[in-house]
């Protein structure tokens, strides 16, 4: 069968051989080939490779299909290899036909491997697939799903077969969280037969079974919602508490303590402060799991040598004969729990004050828990959730805890190996910043602090100089390329960090640290150089951004490192620079001061060219192209003798609303609002020509869920629309150019607001 394809080859070329070849670069974890694989794949048409991998899974004979089980499983494999490797498109272009032959295959009680398969892949395929789509096939695909689930639930009882159960009850956890409250409909047919897996798994080969089934279970009551699941909680919190008895009476590596563990958040999630009554039953063993100490052991070579790869320890080799092991099995534990420390310190607030002491205590030694990067993550991200249950105990037990907390999490910052990690060490400070507020830190922390940004941002530029440096030598190729690439992704994104500390800083002390941060002045002005890669450029401009902001109008001060970068990078080829140019520009106007009058005046211009670019709107450019239209609106709102005012306001109206950016678009609505309720002129034009256009504006700005119903311009706005409304004439000019979504958009924004 030859298929049609604009710019590959036909069908008939692609031989098993170079298919199978194919498949094997798709998996290859050389990230190059994949890669390469791609662009092979991209040429093929669509239908001919899809084929293939589909007859397969239907156990066809066609030319070079086998129908063995392990080819039919391996193409079950490679299709949801593919769903991740080319999603969404892989799923938009053939989710007709990889669903069905996904679930037909699941249906076929021919070999439980295949089923598990089919079910594996059938998750993956469903976890990028546009809700849009899905919805399409749900009736069908969560009824045959269920019918699968009965037969599977028997043999579970007949023969204690539990393979193909354990991949179907995560498929049905899988569509649950995809399309979230569609899933109502049929909680009742599932539920009873979930309970009844979890009541019956109770042999010590069925754990994992049952940890995946109540996994499933919270998914679904995640999915379908509080009022849904009320009618079973009392039940299921029931098959919990039996499951978990306590954490002491299981082993280490119980497959079912992380499902249980991340099954009691989700149970927390949906039950919000009704889960307080529960908490103390939880928490316990949570902490007694987090504070686990690794085994460790210094071992003989021939003696790791004898050690079986199942019992669970990884080596490494110190030479003279000796190694050093960690049983890996607990740290993942170990993990889970401090992740969910987290989580019921960020959910319950007030209900977890009473644990705060006994978490923050375990928490900041583990900053320095270097068996487990995840320990070391979850660690940092409790900092700043311990700080605001503190605050409820008052302002004297949270200035105590910031001292216990402060000074290792800026000494983490200065030390931590691995950029993920330090990465949310870095955001965990920042947050924790904001929280404390002005004063925080000491000027001993402050010199440390400055010490250690200084030094990241002076390995960025070396660490630029030296990749530079490795793409002039003899060796130089792709990989290697590949690989600078990826070292450079890494510094940026700690730059983001450092970006991330300074808006901190900024935004609780004002002008107060700038003395401090001119230590730091002259490596931001470097970074918006003009020579500098433009990621340098978003990020310096962005610090500059925060000064102008918050510390205006002692801003003013350093115009000359930022005026010019700002302006000409108005004009620059990504979007990213532009926007964090405009962004700047706009809060200039507002924040500014009298200072930057003619600064205002020589922006407006060059923000007037970028918006009416011909590709301004494409989804590349739009959040620039939106920012720049905000920077208008500020610049007229809050420097109006700048600018000739009625000459471009009517232009200003014309590129509303605003759709991308719901910062920006709420910004640019307040505004609007100002105009309409002064009765401008321009604004509402001759004999109010121009209200069936702002009542669009309004709606869109509904639709858009940029306005929301508790914001104080909802109230405004809903005003505004209600003022049309006493002119039944222009009322009725108004909604007749709007569709039907837009007026039920307005009403509603008339019921709430």
């Amino acid at each position: 069968m030859a298929a049609a394809g604009s710019a590959g080859v036909p069908a008939t070329v692609l031989g098993k051989q170079e298919f199978y070849q194919l498949l094997k670069n798709l998996i290859n974890p050389s990230c190059m080939v994949r890669r390469q694989a791609e662009e092979v794949y991209e040429n093929i048409p669509g239908l001919c490779k899809t084929t293939f991998l589909l007859d397969a899974v239907r156990n066809r004979r066609a030319g070079y299909e086998d129908p063995h089980p392990r080819v039919r499983a391996a193409a079950c494999t490679t299709l949801g290899q593919m769903a991740t490797d080319f999603a969404p498109n892989f799923q938009k272009k053939f989710h007709e036909t990889v669903i069905a032959a996904l679930l037909r295959t699941m249906e076929n009680q021919g070999n439980q491997r295949v089923q598990s398969h089919a079910a594996s892949a059938l998750i993956i395929f469903i976890e990028d697939c546009p809700k849009s789509l899905l919805v399409l096939y749900l009736d069908s695909m969560v009824r045959n799903i269920h019918s699968i689930l009965v037969i599977k639930l028997q043999e579970l009882i007949r023969n204690g077969t539990k393979l193909a159960l354990e991949q179907l009850v995560t498929t049905i956890a899988s569509v649950a969280d995809t399309i979230e409250e569609k899933f109502v409909p049929y909680y009742d047919i599932f539920m009873p037969s979930l309970k009844q897996v979890v009541e019956l798994a109770v042999q010590k080969e069925l754990k994992l079974l049952k940890g995946k089934t109540i996994e499933c279970i919270s998914h679904v009551g995640l999915a379908v919602g509080k009022e849904k699941f009320m009618q079973d909680v009392s039940n299921v919190m029931q098959l919990l508490l039996k499951t978990q008895s306590d954490l002491n009476n299981m082993e280490d590596d119980d497959p079912q303590t992380s499902y249980i563990v991340s099954a009691w958040a989700r149970m927390c999630k949906i039950l919000g402060n009704d889960f307080h009554q529960y908490l103390s039953l939880v928490i316990e063993p949570l902490i007694k799991t987090a504070s686990a100490k690794p085994d460790v052991a210094l071992l003989d070579t021939q003696d790791v040598e004898n050690m079986s790869d199942d019992d669970g320890w990884q080596f490494v080799n110190l030479g003279d004969q000796q190694s050093f092991g960690i049983k890996t099995s607990g740290l993942e534990a170990k993990a889970t729990a401090c992740q969910m420390l987290v989580y019921y310190a960020k959910e319950l607030r007030e209900g977890f004050v009473e644990y705060i002491e006994q978490v923050v205590k375990l928490m900041v030694p583990l900053l320095k828990f270097y068996f487990h990067d995840n320990v070391r993550v979850a660690a940092a991200e409790s900092m700043p959730f311990l700080l605001e249950c503190a605050r409820i105990r008052g302002p004297e037990y949270l200035a105590q805890m910031w001292q216990f907390i402060c000074d290792p999490l800026i000494k983490a910052i200065g030390t931590e190996p691995d950029t993920d990690v330090l990465s949310e060490i870095m955001n965990s400070f920042a947050k924790s910043v904001e929280v404390m507020g002005d004063g925080c830190l000491n000027d001993e922390h402050l010199e440390e602090l400055g010490d250690i940004l200084k030094a990241k941002l002076e390995g960025h530029f070396k660490n630029q100089e030296l990749r530079q440096v490795k793409r002039q030598e003899e060796n130089y190729d792709q990989q290697i390329e590949m690989s600078l690439q990826d070292e450079d992704e890494c510094d940026v994104y700690i730059l983001t960090k450092v970006s991330d500390i300074l808006h901190s800083l900024f935004s609780t002390y004002k002008e107060k640290i700038l003395p401090w941060f001119e230590q730091l002045l002259p490596l931001i002005v470097s970074l918006i150089c003009s020579s500098r890669p433009w990621p340098d450029r978003q990020w310096g401009l962005c610090i500059f951004d925060d000064i102008i902001e918050h510390c205006s109008p002692s801003s003013f001060k350093y115009v000359e490192y930022f005026r010019w970068p700002m302006l000409l990078n108005m004009r620059d080829n990504n979007p990213e620079v532009r926007q964090a140019a405009a962004y700047g520009l706009g809060v200039m106007a507002q924040f500014g001061g009298d200072d930057y009058r003619s600064l205002c005046s020589e922006a407006v211009p060059l923000l007037v060219k970028v918006i009416k670019c011909a590709n301004s709107k494409t989804k590349k450019n739009i959040i620039a192209t939106e920012n720049c239209i905000s920077a208008v609106g500020k610049i007229l709102r809050f420097k109006p003798n700048c600018v000739n005012v009625d000459e471009v306001l009517p232009h200003w109206l014309s590129w509303l609303p605003l759709h991308e950016d719901k910062e920006e678009a709420i910004q640019t609505l307040s505004f609007l609002c100002d105009l309409i309720e002064s009765n401008h002129p321009v604004v509402l034009g001759p004999n109010n020509s121009n209200l069936p256009k702002i009542i669009s504006i309004i709606a869109e700005g509904k639709i858009n869920e940029t306005i929301n119903c508790e914001d104080p311009c909802a109230k405004r706005l809903a005003n505004v629309v209600r003022q049309v409304q006493t002119s039944e004439e222009l009322w009725l000019e108004c909604i007749s150019q709007l569709d039907d979504e837009q007026q039920e958009a307005l009403q509603e924004l008339l019921n709430f607001a």
